[in-house]
């Protein structure tokens, strides 16, 4: 355990049928942190057996959560046990535990709380095709959280600030979104974030994910836009209504022009025009109120706790 340094770490590996790769994940992963913790969330094979008998503390889920939320009750695990770093780590072997000390020193070293794993340059084997779909969540992740990185990846290392901040604001309804979303919250909480390159194996692996690969693209993405949409409303709601609602109002205009000038009156136009500034002005209002929601949430509580 020489490799381990004067603060108590703790990697939380969340694993889901990943009985071919676990035990050397954790027997690996023992070298450099003081405490191996394997969420399994729900898994049907010897996933569970292994873990244990290769030295890992071993929380399981009844049931197939998604990975959000074995990260969860992995960071909840951190919290009670009073850990100074944790680090994510898949269980699939893509990651290699001897960088586990780049993060913590990358982390430590530039007084950060995130250390986030950059898959980069010749030391991954990424093929092309998932590379060009990272990207697109990259930049999408990008928009909500300010920062360009890789979303995507899973090997992480917090300081307990972060994890503490994290932890109330993360939400299992989509199991792949977990990194991406921390990114965003981070950002939201003041946390910083470093960026630490990580290598990642693909090749002779026999599954990368449990999910097949495009439909978890799809279905990150999709939640990546809800989510932002929903954080700001003003940008993504509201905005875009006024726009309508002002080509609305001038389709409106050029309606009434042309029946001055050829006393024509285009009912498929009027509706055409009625339509857009109906649509227009609800979407201005639905952006300007869930605006305010918040704010209003806000001033309740404080007056609760004044009370």
């Amino acid at each position: 355990m020489s490799e381990k340094n004067n603060h108590t770490t703790i990697a939380i590996i969340p694993c889901y049928n990943e009985a071919a790769t676990i035990g050397s994940m954790v027997i690996q992963t023992q070298h450099y942190v003081d405490c191996v913790l394997v969420i399994d969330d729900g898994s049907t094979d010897d996933t569970i057996k292994i873990a244990k008998k290769a030295g890992a503390t071993v929380l399981a889920h009844k049931k197939n959560k998604g990975k959000s939320s074995a990260i969860k009750t992995g960071f909840q695990y951190a919290l009670e046990h009073n850990y100074d770093y944790i680090i994510t780590i898949d269980g699939d072997y893509q990651h290699n535990p001897e960088e586990i000390p780049l993060l913590l020193d990358n982390l430590i070293n530039n007084s950060k709380d995130i250390s986030l794993g950059f898959r980069y340059g010749h030391t991954t084997e990424m093929p092309g095709w998932r590379k060009i779909g990272k990207r697109v969540l990259d930049y999408t992740t990008h928009i909500g959280s300010g920062e360009l990185t890789d979303s995507q990846c899973g090997y992480r290392a917090f300081n307990k600030k972060a994890v503490k901040k994290l932890l109330p604001h993360l939400r299992t309804q989509n199991g792949f979104s977990t990194e991406s979303e921390q990114l965003i919250h981070a950002k939201d909480l003041g946390l910083s974030t470093i960026n630490t390159n990580i290598s990642c194996r693909y090749n002779n692996l026999e599954k990368t994910s449990t999910k097949n690969p495009t439909s978890h693209g799809v279905g990150v993405l999709a939640y990546l836009i809800k989510l932002i949409i929903v954080r700001r409303p003003l940008l993504f709601i509201a905005l875009p209504g006024a726009i309508t609602c002002l080509i609305g109002l001038f389709l409106t205009i050029r309606t009434f022009q042309m029946y001055n000038q050829t006393n024509t009156f285009s009912i498929p136009m009027a509706m055409f025009t009625g339509i857009t500034v109906f649509i227009g002005v609800i979407a201005t209002f639905m952006g300007l109120m869930f605006n305010s929601i918040p704010t209003f949430i806000r001033l309740s509580r404080d007056s609760e706790e004044d009370l």
